[in-house]
Parts: structure tokens; C-alpha cells; sequence
């Protein structure tokens, strides 16, 4: 199915692109036939997901391909884990998909929007200090390449590709299908609590380590951080979930509700910001409970905004972190969104933010409706200064030249993507300024 001429906007309303065609293959071959056919008329491609990305990374001026339709569970096997998925299937289809088997993701970040190869191809990662991200889980894929052929890579086809392709940007070709390395379903037992900000700090990298998912929220203006702890169990102990009423005030009435009344205060007044962060870490309150992975792992996010992520070696996160506190005072700037901080296990995945060190990683956010540029340089340089790695999906201003020097395996990416796509029919202007023409 072909359309053309509606602008596409991502969820955070930052990046817009009008393609000269829209098409919604719901098949493999009805992909293959749509990159033939760009490249026929001298059109780029790009696959899109659920705009998620904060970057450009998925705009489309060309052909722009709708995975949507290119959805569901392909094959699973219980005894081994392995569950192949077509390249549309959105994170949030998962568990019902995965519950049949009694298997679930190992790992999962806080927004399940995504699609499986959208999710993947940027580099998302959820938190844990010894569990990788998403793509550490990528045991195959099948990619589309720029002559319109299958290519399948695995650990015994075309294994040299593995590292790359795991994290492709979707310069590689487009993602159809993938397999992952799925583990037994299991619970978590979740302490959520407020506690003062130094003392986090001067533990962060002990419960990194320590704790099997371990984060935590710092708002600006205030000195408390909002943490999260989360142990594994097995899936046959017992639950006990939130209440219904319970997580719709907490998640739904405060986090999102009274959240956006903040947010949109803050944009028009904000002098009101201070006094409304200390106002949000006072309603945050203690709460544990013990419930299925991905309704732990997972939060309902309906307030619009704006982010930038770095991944830092572990160790230098507190310091990172200090340093931006210091900032936000010394330029007066009033920011309502929390800076939120996670880790990884080091990996090797060639494009990976975690790629052979473990891994802190450092976020900031601003309201969709503010100009969030001077607090995302500034804070950029911070983290520059760190050895930080941009997230691929989020808001940065690297270039090639500069990323080249903090990935060892960055020449190698670019010697793949030189045999897989020489006419670079999957490039677009993200991917020439990350990566080089």
C-alpha cells in the first residue's frame, strides 16, 4: 500500500519529515519490492517505527516504509528461548506473545512504544549493572539490503556481521526479522523510595553492582533523588502487585496527570519550577511491590518532552552528575524534568554505548514545549569531557569525526556498511553527519 503527501511527526513533536512515499509492506517480499523499487527511481528508504527517536535517525524525505503491518511472533522454541519476531512487533505485544512459552526479555527499558527493530537498530537498553541492552539479546536477524536481497546473520551465517549488525542505525539495510535470546519469565520485587541525592551518589556504582536493576530520578532544585531498586525472582514466588487504584494515582493521576499541569506551569512561568520539583520528590513516596517483569521494568509515559542521553564509563557518572547540578545553579536555569541515571554491563556490540566498558549512562530531559538547546550543549560538554557516548535515538550534536575516537570498532562498522549499501540508499541526513557520506 503506497501513500504520499502527510507530514510525520515523532512522539516528541521535535523532528517532522514529508516523504515523497509512504509504504506499509506487511510481508518480507512486499519489502524487498518497495527497495527495489526506490532504487529504480533513485529514492533513499527508511523504515520507521513508533517515532520514539529523538534524532533524526529515522526521517524519510524519499520512501518511508510503516512496519506496522510486518508484525507478530514468527517462531519460538521453549526449551531453547529463542524467539523470532518480525520487525514490526512493538515491545508492549511481548509479553503476550512470549506468556504461551513462559519466557520473557532479560532486559527492558521504561517505554515499550517501540517496535522490536526500531528498539534495536537505535541501541535502547533498560538498567542493571551486570545485563546488557536490547541488542546483547540479538542472537540473528534478517536484513533487506540495498539490492533488494535477503540477508540472513547469524552466529553461523555471515557471524562476522553480528557485531554490526545488531546495531545497524538502519544503515545497514531494513530489519525484517529478529531473534532473540529469551530467559524464563520471572518477577520482580520493586523498592521504589525518595532518598537525599549525595548518599546515592556516593553508592550509585556499590548498587549498580550490587543490585540486579538499580536506578534512580534526580529532579533539579531539590537534593533527593527518587530511587529504583528491582531484585529478580523466580516466577513461581509469590506476587503482590499494586493495587488498581494505587498505580492510577501514582502512575496515571500524579506521574502524568498532575505531571503535565507542572510542566506547562513551568514553560509559561518559570519561576513556579523550583517550588513545583520539590512539590513532585514530596508526593513521590515509598512504595514495594512485587509483580511480573515487564509491569515493574515498565512506565506509562504520556507528558511530551525532549531528551539527550550519554553513556560514560561507570565510574565517572557521580562526578557527571555533580558537575551538571553545578551547572543548572550557575546559569539559573529552571528545569522541571528529573535527570535520570542507569547502567549496563559492557558489551560487544560494535556501535553500542556500552561497547567494552561498563557503562553509567547520564539523561536529560526538557518539556516538549521548551527550547531545550542551551541545557543540552552545555550538558553535552560535561559529558564529552567524561569520554561520553550520545545514545543514537536521542538528541546530540556529533558528528563522524568526533564519535570515531570513542568507538574502537567504528572504521569496521563503516567497512560493513561500504559492502552493504555502497549507493547509501539507506542514508539520510542523521546517519551522513553520525557516520560520514
Amino acid at each position: 500500500m503506497s501513500a504520499s503527501g502527510a507530514v510525520w511527526r515523532n512522539w516528541a513533536r521535535n523532528q517532522a519529515v514529508t516523504p515523497v512515499r509512504v509504504e506499509r509492506p506487511s510481508t518480507v517480499a512486499a519489502v524487498q519490492r518497495a527497495v527495489v523499487a526506490a532504487g529504480k527511481v533513485g529514492l533513499r528508504v527508511k523504515a520507521v517505527g513508533s517515532g520514539h527517536s529523538f534524532s533524526g535517525i529515522a526521517l524519510a524525505p524519499g520512501v518511508q516504509l510503516d512496519l506496522f503491518d510486518l508484525a507478530g511472533l514468527i517462531d519460538a522454541d521453549a526449551a531453547s528461548g529463542r524467539v523470532t519476531l518480525a520487525a514490526g512487533t512493538r515491545l508492549f505485544e511481548l509479553p503476550r506473545l512470549l506468556r504461551p512459552y513462559g519466557l520473557a526479555l532479560a532486559n527492558m527499558g521504561d517505554v515499550d512504544r517501540q517496535t522490536i527493530s526500531g528498539a534495536l537498530s537505535t541501541g535502547t537498553h533498560g538498567t542493571g549493572g551486570r545485563f546488557g541492552g536490547l541488542a546483547t539479546q540479538v542472537v540473528a536477524l534478517t536484513l533487506v539490503t540495498g539490492d533488494g536481497s535477503l540477508l540472513h546473520v547469524s552466529e553461523t551465517e555471515n557471524p562476522e556481521l553480528l557485531p554490526a549488525a545488531r546495531i545497524g542505525l538502519g544503515a545497514l539495510g531494513i530489519v525484517v526479522d529478529v531473534t532473540v535470546q529469551c530467559v524464563p519469565a520471572y518477577l520482580l520485587h520493586a523498592i521504589e523510595a525518595s532518598e537525599p541525592l549525595e548518599e546515592v551518589l556516593e553508592r550509585y556504582l556499590d548498587r549498580s553492582d550490587r543490585h540486579d536493576h538499580f536506578e534512580f530520578y534526580w529532579f533539579p532544585h531539590t537534593e533527593t533523588a527518587l530511587t529504583k531498586t528491582n531484585t529478580r525472582l523466580p516466577v513461581t514466588d509469590e506476587r503482590s502487585p499494586l493495587g488498581a487504584v494505587s498505580r492510577w494515582v501514582d502512575d496515571e493521576l500524579l506521574a502524568n496527570g498532575v505531571y503535565r499541569g507542572i510542566c506547562a506551569l513551568g514553560a509559561l512561568a518559570p519561576a513556579t519550577v523550583p517550588r513545583s520539583t520539590r512539590l513532585a520528590t514530596r508526593l513521590s513516596g515509598r512504595r514495594e511491590f512485587t509483580d511480573v517483569s515487564h509491569r515493574v521494568f515498565v512506565t506509562n509515559r504520556t507528558v511530551r518532552f525532549q531528551e539527550m542521553e550519554y553513556a560514560l564509563p561507570r565510574a565517572l557518572v557521580p562526578a557527571a552528575l555533580r558537575e551538571v547540578r553545578e551547572l543548572i545553579a550557575a546559569r539559573g536555569w529552571r528545569i522541571s524534568f528529573p535527570v535520570e541515571v542507569r547502567s549496563a554491563a559492557a558489551d560487544d556490540v560494535w556501535l553500542s554505548t556500552a561497547n567494552g566498558r561498563d557503562t553509567g549512562y547520564i539523561a536529560v530531559h526538557r518539556y516538549y514545549r521548551e527550547d531545550p538547546a542551551a541545557y543540552f550543549q552545555a550538558v553535552e560538554a560535561i559529558m564529552r569531557a567524561h569520554g561520553g557516548r550520545p545514545h543514537w535515538g536521542k538528541m546530540h550534536d556529533r558528528d563522524a569525526a568526533s564519535l570515531r575516537a570513542e568507538y574502537p570498532h567504528f572504521d569496521d562498522f563503516l567497512s560493513v556498511r561500504d559492502r552493504l549499501d555502497p549507493e547509501r540508499r539507506f542514508a539520510n541526513s542523521y546517519l551522513e553527519r553520525v557516520l560520514g557520506r
